[in-house]
């Protein structure tokens, strides 16, 4: 059973026995088609895609999905005029109010969010705070992420303590080491990543996290996504053979 909201359980046709990803990854995309399609202002688009984000937190953890990353806006996304980027960054910050409200979910932010404009960093340190304590699935948000970014960062930290050396009886960098310095430390990399609006790419997303993972693509935009989209998604995740290589 999923619910279909953060608040509220509702039937959704899941069957009880398929395999389920712990991690769940999803490139929100096609706001800006969904306002072309539908003649509507974009910070609709982007409020309805919030909304979205909300209802997906509740379906994941209807279903067992224990960490869920949503790429709302990329380093690249930046660029757009200020309008759209404040646009998105009002409707991120609403839809996480919501969900820190509830008090069910944690909530942690990656991407280089001193990019941000000024006053946002500050108010999304809140939610985080706000949102700590929740045992429901985590989300991740990224914003102002860039996967090479998350893996610079991750080498340099790594270096500022000292733990780039590899000669005799030094500390060499494994994967594992790499993996506790980027910003998803601590959680299990994405299984499954889901990218709306029919690009077929990860566009940088999470390199590092993402090798292993299945590719799901879907011609829905994300403002349209809705319960019985992710339920398919989880389906055609559980009929798929991880091999891994063997």
């Amino acid at each position: 059973m999923l619910r279909d909201s953060v608040n509220g359980p509702e039937n959704a046709g899941l069957s009880a026995d398929i395999s389920v990803p712990r991690h769940v990854a999803v490139i929100l995309d096609g706001n800006r088609r969904w306002a072309a399609v539908h003649g509507r202002p974009l910070i609709e688009a982007y409020r309805l895609g919030a909304l979205r984000v909300q209802q997906l937190l509740g379906w994941c953890d209807a279903a067992g999905v224990r960490y869920a990353t949503v790429w709302a806006l990329s380093q690249d996304n930046l660029g757009r005029c200020p309008g759209e980027v404040s646009a998105v960054l009002e409707a991120v910050c609403a839809g996480l109010w919501a969900i820190s409200a509830s008090r069910r979910f944690p909530v942690r932010i990656i991407g280089d969010t001193d990019q941000l404009p000024v006053g946002y960093k500050a108010q999304l340190d809140r939610i985080m705070k706000e949102a700590a304590g929740g045992e429901g699935t985590t989300l991740n948000v990224a914003l102002a992420y860039c996967g090479r970014h998350d893996i610079v960062q991750a080498v340099q930290a790594m270096a500022r303590h000292g733990l780039l050396s590899t000669g005799p009886g030094e500390a060499a960098a494994t994967e594992r080491l790499v993996s506790r310095y980027l910003s998803t430390a601590g959680q299990p990399d994405p299984e499954l990543v889901i990218r709306t609006s029919g690009e077929q790419r990860l566009s940088g997303f999470m390199p590092w996290q993402t090798a292993h993972a299945e590719l799901y693509f879907t011609w829905t935009t994300w403002p349209d996504f809705t319960r019985n989209d992710f339920v398919r998604a989880l389906e055609w995740y559980a009929g798929r053979r991880r091999r891994f290589g063997r």
